[in-house]
């Protein structure tokens, strides 16, 4: 069991509340009022379930033994912090249900002389109940929301650099620039099966444009902003341990941008149903630790064009 959840402090802290309830004014012969109901097997049956859950939820939360891909993102961090305020807040929330249907269902079992109850709407403690869950949604909004435009409506660097992702069933291809960083034109007409994406090599600054099938290199530390194509259908771009996904719409140029952090080899996939063979859609991402191995790898890919 990882720190922060300990089995036996929970059922202690099940055990004290109880008691606690068995005492309180309305908890005996004694009180106010006559507790209702009785405690039955089915009842604390379900009531172990659900502190078993509870327990096996908080478990995999802590230790994360099911979690997101390592990071190798700059804003992948700030993504990823927000998905676990989210988690949190939702998680306290579920804790206090769960606990609490645990609690009435173990302690208020079936007697068979109960009668239905009635009572009139409570407005006060219905306002304070839908006005906090409005504040905290509200709030959970925000924070989305600044995360988005952090992404989305902020320019990417002047030294960023610019990758055309053409998807198709069922492959990436990627388009890099040559030395004169110019991308060359490209025409529908003149795709084949030897040309992905119909890069007109007759035109000037496409004779030192890279093209590459299901390989995409980037270097660490340097922005680097893709323009996102589709030849055919919808696709979606989907780095999982950069934190970035973007749809790849036929007709449309999508642009996002991200700045790599941790040298490594990470896997590129769809994240679309784009046919039968959607599942083999897949490519890898390669993050240089040096300017020299990004450079190196460039200078092969061109001798193979």
């Amino acid at each position: 069991m990882p720190s922060g959840v300990h089995l036996p402090s929970l059922l202690d802290f099940s055990v004290a509340c109880l008691t606690l309830v068995s005492i309180l004014p309305g908890g005996n012969s004694h009180g106010r009022w006559q507790w209702a109901g009785r405690v039955t097997v089915s009842g604390v049956v379900l009531a172990a379930l659900l502190l078993i859950l509870i327990v096996a939820s908080l478990y995999l939360f802590v230790a994360k033994p099911y979690w997101f891909p390592v990071l190798a993102s700059v804003h992948g961090g700030s993504i990823d912090s927000l998905f676990s305020t989210v988690l949190v807040v939702s998680g306290i929330v579920f804790i206090i249900v769960q606990g609490m249907l645990g609690f009435f269902v173990a302690r208020y079992g079936q007697s068979g002389n109960e009668r239905a109850s009635y009572w009139h709407d409570n407005p006060k403690a219905e306002a304070i109940l839908l006005i906090s869950t409005a504040v905290i949604l509200t709030i959970l909004v925000f924070m989305g929301q600044r995360v988005w435009a952090s992404i989305y409506f902020v320019d990417a660097p002047a030294d960023a650099l610019v990758i055309q992702v053409t998807g198709e069933q069922f492959s990436w291809n990627f388009h890099y620039p040559g030395p004169d960083g110019a991308f060359g034109r490209t025409d529908p007409k003149m795709i084949t099966s030897a040309n992905n994406i119909g890069l007109d090599r007759s035109d000037p600054p496409a004779k030192d444009d890279i093209v590459t099938v299901g390989e995409m290199h980037v270097l660490a530390g340097r922005p680097v902003k893709v323009r996102i194509r589709s030849k055919d259908v919808i696709h979606s771009f989907f780095l999982p341990n950069l934190r970035v996904k973007q749809d790849a719409v036929p007709g449309m140029a999508i642009e996002v941008w991200f700045t790599p952090n941790r040298p490594g080899a990470y896997e590129i996939a769809c994240a679309e149903l784009c046919g039968l063979a959607h599942y083999r859609m897949r490519g890898f991402l390669t993050i240089d630790d040096s300017q020299e191995n990004f450079n190196k790898w460039l200078q092969q890919k061109a001798a193979e064009q």
